[in-house]
Order: structure tokens, then C-alpha cells, then sequence
């Protein structure tokens, strides 16, 4: 596997780990609060309290989830070719 490989499989599972943990924060969200979560946190409309909430709590769902996923395309990758991808090696 080459560095293309590497950047495809990388990028390809952040994005649906992204998307996913979204689809599932949102859900959550709906289920303990009763409405959508806040279309534009930024907006000054928006409650602080509700504003603040939401920016933390997705930001620390899909941080998290796309740290998982960059990490299990990375251990995927080392079990096809051998060794981790350029960009992920020490030293």
C-alpha cells in the first residue's frame, strides 16, 4: 500500500465516522432535550446555556469518533502492508 492508499482509506473513514457520530448526536440530542439541537450555535438568538452545550458535546462526539476511525484505518493498514503509513510513523 502506498501513500494515495493510505490518504484514501484515512480521509474515507473520518468522514464516515464524522457523519455517523452527526446523525447519532443529533438523535440524542432530540431524545433528551425534546427539539432539534441549534442550527447556528454562533447565531445570537441562540441560548447560551443551549449554544455552549451543543458546541461541546459535538465537538467531543465526532473528535473522538474520527480518532477512532483514523486510528482502526491506520491498524488496518499496518495488518495489509506490514508497516503504518508514512504519515504515522515516529521519528
Amino acid at each position: 500500500m502506498g501513500s494515495l492508499a493510505w490518504k484514501i482509506l484515512g480521509a474515507g473513514s473520518t468522514v464516515a465516522a464524522g457523519a455517523l457520530a452527526d446523525r447519532a448526536l443529533h438523535a440524542v440530542w432530540r431524545s433528551a432535550t425534546g427539539h432539534e439541537p441549534p442550527v447556528s450555535p454562533e447565531d445570537p438568538d441562540t441560548d447560551w446555556v443551549e449554544a455552549l452545550a451543543w458546541a461541546a458535546l459535538s465537538g467531543a462526539v465526532i473528535g473522538v469518533a474520527r480518532l477512532l476511525a483514523t486510528r482502526r484505518a491506520a491498524a488496518y493498514y499496518r495488518e495489509s502492508s506490514g508497516s503504518l503509513p508514512k504519515a504515522l510513523r515516529r521519528g
